[in-house]
């Protein structure tokens, strides 16, 4: 059963808080498929951009579960570490496919391809992907810096003239990545990634953002209560015309 225990609205940003982490994934899942289920009514196909990372598991497991027609969607994703392979476990790709794409098996996956050897051909390529779909649905997080996909501070440009573009990964994040498991140790966790940029995201007309966990609580304060600038890049959301932040008790631990 979903529980959600609060709604409000910071600016343009709704805010819906979930007794538990599973209870706010299903919310997410059920609102990502209603959106995805308007685009294919209308248009008969939707453009989706899928997330990564731990604080996507509640989501993904509840969006596979629901009415979904994906024979007609496309996916993008938002971000993949530079120079390594698919076959590494912490792969944004295979966290995908093994999660579920290989299991829903949409019309069509365009994937970033980190370990390209012509980065900056794949970084064009993906560009006019973007530019050639409107994305009705993208499925993001905040992360422990407050970044969205890998726009770390330091990186962040809300004006950003490219979509996507190489990225410096700051030592907030590559901890965030080695304390979600996905890495032994610190040095292993790469410097570099390709990331969709904060103006790729924001042209997308919907967007669900899943953020539970404790560890997340000062992220999500900071995101609805600092201001706006690339300090906390995902204080941007609130200027977005329709993103709804998807919570936990924990992550909402911080809010009065």
């Amino acid at each position: 059963m979903t529980t959600e225990i609060k709604q409000f609205k910071k600016e343009n940003l709704t805010v819906r808080i979930f007794t538990d982490e599973a209870s706010a994934g299903k919310g997410s899942a059920d609102f990502v498929a209603k959106h995805l289920n308007y685009a294919i009514r209308a248009k008969g196909h939707a453009n989706l951009i899928l997330a990564t990372g731990a604080s996507q598991f509640a989501f993904i497991e509840a969006i596979k579960t629901l009415p979904v027609d994906w024979s007609k969607i496309t996916v993008f994703h938002l971000d993949e570490y530079r120079d390594l392979p698919e076959t590494h476990p912490a792969s944004f790709r295979k966290y995908l496919k093994e999660r579920i794409l290989d299991e829903v098996k949409p019309y069509q996956v365009n994937y970033i391809h980190g370990d390209a050897k012509d980065i900056e051909r794949e970084i064009a390529r993906y560009e006019e992907l973007l530019k050639a779909a409107k994305i009705d649905v993208a499925c993001i997080g905040i992360g422990e810096n407050g970044h969205i996909a890998f726009n770390d501070p330091e990186v962040a440009d809300f004006n950003d003239p490219q979509l996507v573009k190489i990225v410096q990964l700051d030592d907030i994040s590559r901890r965030q990545q080695l304390g979600e498991g996905w890495f032994s140790t610190l040095e292993e966790v790469p410097r570099e990634a390709v990331s969709l940029t904060i103006p790729a995201i924001m042209r997308c007309n919907v967007i669900s953002c899943m953020v539970p966990d404790k560890r997340k609580a000062n992220a999500v304060y900071n995101t609805l209560n600092a201001e706006i600038t690339t300090a906390c890049p995902a204080t941007i959301l609130r200027r977005h015309p329709y993103t709804v932040l998807f919570l936990d008790g924990n992550s909402a631990s911080q809010l009065k």
